[in-house]
């Protein structure tokens, strides 16, 4: 009996990790598939980060905010954490910080693709 318990929590333990719902979902565009915000907004990347690191001081997140965690987020896989300028951690994605664009009004825009040659969207 006590190791049909032992296996129900370790089975109930594995479905629950699986199904751990990742922090951004990849949507259909009309330039492919890109990451985006549970809202539909469009995530970023910045050529001058570095791996695991955000290089996009304080004025910088006023146009490009960070795409933050929520308080007790956990890495899991491809996704990690890291500081942003603000002191929060902020979503990373295979070690790319990831950002939202303050020019992107509504889900599905994408005016940050390209600005300044080195914001790309997050694929």
């Amino acid at each position: 009996m006590r190791t049909l318990f032992v296996a129900m929590g370790l089975l109930a333990a594995t479905a629950l990790s699986a199904a751990a719902a990742e922090p951004a979902k990849m949507v259909e565009t009309k330039m492919g598939k890109v990451w985006a915000t549970e809202k539909g907004m469009t995530l970023y990347t910045f050529d001058k980060d570095a791996k695991d690191k955000s290089n996009c001081d304080k004025d910088c997140l006023k146009k490009w905010p960070a795409f933050h965690a929520a308080e007790k987020a956990k890495a899991e896989g491809e996704w990690s954490l890291v500081k942003a300028a603000d002191g929060k951690e902020m979503w990373a994605y295979e070690g790319k910080p990831l950002y939202t664009f303050a020019e992107d009004k509504k889900a599905g825009d994408m005016k940050g693709d390209g600005v300044g040659g080195v914001w790309h969207m997050a694929k």
